[in-house]
C-alpha cells in the first residue's frame, strides 16, 4: 500500500491523526493528478466545516467538482472506495511517517524548483533565492506545539520560572549587575552613541572579552575595514597602544598572539561588508557558509552598525522614510538572533542634538524611535571633557527587558582609547544620582545649569545698571 493511501484514509477516519497532520499537508506534495484531486476534496471540506468528510460527502463533491478529466474523476472515485483503516497501526507510527513523506517531497520539490530557476532565464526568482527554497524545505518538520495552555502547563512553568538562563557574562561588573548575569540569546542589544563616543571601541572590547572568555565570536562591520577592526582587538588583547601596533617587532607580537592562543579555546572571525549593501539575508548566508567551511558556530554576534546594514525585505532604492526602514532592519536582525540563538550587539548614532546632550534618552536615537521599540536591551554611552580628563564614560540604561532598569541606571567606566579597553572604576567613582547626570554633578556641569536656566524679565540683575 503506498502511503497516500494510508494518509488519505487516516485523515477520514482517524481525527487524532488528522488533527495533527492536516496543518503540515500541502496539495503540492501529491504528484498523483488523482492524488492531487482527492486531497483538495478534504481540504477545501475540512476548511469550510472545520471537520473532517465521509467517503460519501467525498463522492458527492467530486461528482461537483468541475474541470476534473473522466480517467482522473474514475481513478478518484475508485480511491474512494478503497479508503480504510487499520485501527491497531500506531499513531505515532503514522504521524512519523507522514512526516519523513512531507520532508521528502518538500525537497523534492525545492531541488526541481532550483533547477527550474536555473534553466529558466525569464523566470522572475533570481538565482539568490535558491538557498532559502532550499533551507525552507529543509526545516519541514511537524511541531506538536501549537500553544502553552495555563492550567496543564503550570508544571512546566513552574520549572521554566527556576531554571537558570544561559547568559553571555560581561567582564565590566555594572553591566552584569543590570543584565542579572549578561545577555541572554535570541535578544537585540543595541549601543546608543555619538559620532567617536565608542561604539566601535565597546563592541571591540566585549568581542575580546567573549573570546577570552572561550565563546566563539562574529564580528560583522559596514563601517571599517576588517584589519582596522583587528588591529583594535589586538591593542585590546595584547595589551599595547595602537601607535605601539605598528612599531612592535615581529617576535614580540608572535609571542603575545601564542599567548592569546593558550588562554581561551575560542574563535573571532571578522567579516567586513561594503557600506549599506548587506542585510540579514547576507549574514544568514555568512553563518551558514561558515558552518561548513570553517565548523564555526557564534555564539555572538556583533554588527557595526545597524542604521547601515540594509533591509532584506525593502528593496534597495525604495521610496521608504528612514523610520520604516530602520524598523524593517531591526526586526530581521532580531529575527536573526531567534533563528541562530545568539545574542546580538549592534549600535546606532544619535542625533544632532543628543551628540551634545549629557542626558541621553530613546528619543535621542537618530532616524527611527522603532529601533527602540524592538530592541530587547538599549543603553546609552555619554562623555564630556571632565569625564575624559578622569579616562571615565557614562552609561546610562534606556531600555532593559532583562532587569528593572531603575536600578543602577546610570554608572561609569573606565576607559583606555589608547588600548581600545573598558574596564571598572572604584566603587566611590560610582557617586552618581538618578536626577542629573554625572556631568551635571561637576563644576562644570554646575556652571553650565545655571547658565542654562531661563532669565526671568523681571530679574532685577537684567536691568541693574540702567536708570
Amino acid at each position: 500500500m503506498q502511503i497516500e493511501n494510508t494518509i488519505f484514509s487516516n485523515l477520514l477516519f482517524n481525527e487524532d491523526y488528522a488533527r495533527k497532520t492536516i496543518p503540515f499537508l500541502k496539495e503540492e506534495y501529491f504528484s498523483n493528478q488523482a492524488d492531487k484531486v482527492l486531497f483538495s476534496l478534504i481540504s477545501e471540506y475540512v476548511h469550510k466545516y472545520n471537520a473532517f468528510p465521509s467517503k460519501e460527502a467525498l463522492a458527492i463533491d467530486l461528482s461537483n467538482k468541475v474541470g476534473v478529466s473522466e480517467l482522473t474523476f474514475k481513478e478518484v472515485a475508485d480511491n474512494i472506495s478503497k479508503l480504510d483503516i487499520d485501527k491497531d497501526t500506531k499513531l505515532d507510527w503514522l504521524i512519523d511517517q507522514t512526516e519523513k513523506f512531507c520532508q521528502e517531497k518538500a525537497v523534492y520539490n525545492a531541488i526541481m524548483q532550483s533547477i527550474q530557476i536555473l534553466d529558466d532565464k525569464k523566470t522572475t526568482e533570481g538565482k539568490g533565492s535558491i538557498p532559502k527554497i532550499l533551507s525552507d524545505a529543509l526545516g519541514v518538520s511537524f511541531d506538536p506545539h501549537i500553544g502553552h495552555d495555563f492550567i496543564d502547563d503550570a508544571e512546566s512553568r513552574f520549572e521554566f520560572y527556576h531554571k537558570k538562563e544561559v547568559r553571555l557574562p560581561f567582564d565590566l561588573e555594572y553591566f552584569n549587575k543590570i543584565t542579572g548575569g549578561g545577555l541572554p540569546k535570541k535578544t537585540l542589544n543595541i549601543c546608543l552613541a555619538g559620532t567617536g563616543v565608542g561604539k566601535s571601541l565597546f563592541m571591540c572590547h566585549l568581542a575580546a572579552s567573549h573570546l577570552l572568555q572561550g565563546y566563539n565570536a562574529l564580528y560583522i562591520t559596514l563601517e571599517m575595514a576588517e584589519e582596522r577592526i583587528a588591529e583594535r582587538i589586538d591593542a585590546n588583547l595584547l595589551d599595547v597602544t595602537l601607535d605601539d601596533l605598528k612599531v612592535i617587532p615581529k617576535d614580540i607580537y608572535d609571542k603575545k598572539i601564542d599567548r592569546v592562543k593558550t588562554k581561551t579555546t575560542g574563535k573571532l572571525i571578522i567579516k567586513e561588508y561594503p557600506t549599506a549593501s548587506a542585510g540579514s539575508a547576507n549574514f544568514r548566508h555568512l553563518i551558514n557558509e561558515l558552518k561548513i567551511k570553517r565548523n564555526f558556530i557564534p555564539d555572538v554576534i556583533f554588527i557595526d552598525y545597524l542604521n547601515i546594514c540594509a533591509s532584506s525585505r525593502i528593496r534597495h532604492g525604495a521610496n521608504v522614510n528612514s523610520y520604516t526602514l530602520i524598523k524593517a532592519i531591526a526586526e530581521e536582525l532580531r529575527g536573526l538572533a531567534v533563528e541562530f540563538n545568539v545574542p546580538i550587539i549592534s549600535a546606532t548614532q544619535t542625533t544632532r542634538s543628543g551628540y551634545s546632550n549629557s542626558d541621553l534618552g530613546l528619543e535621542d536615537t537618530s532616524e527611527s524611535f522603532g529601533l527602540p521599540a524592538t530592541a530587547d536591551f538599549m543603553f546609552g554611552l555619554s562623555t564630556s571633557e571632565e569625564l575624559e580628563a578622569l579616562g571615565q564614560i557614562m552609561v546610562k540604561q534606556l531600555k532593559n527587558r532583562y532587569n528593572d532598569p531603575g536600578n543602577n541606571r546610570r554608572f561609569v567606566l573606565g576607559i583606555d582609547r589608547a588600548k581600545m579597553r573598558l574596564y571598572n572604576v572604584e566603587q566611590s567613582a560610582q557617586d552618581l544620582t538618578d536626577d542629573r547626570p554625572v556631568m551635571d554633578n561637576t563644576k562644570f556641569g554646575n556652571e553650565d545649569s545655571e547658565r542654562s536656566k531661563p532669565k526671568s524679565k523681571f530679574d532685577r540683575k537684567v536691568f541693574e545698571g540702567f536708570k
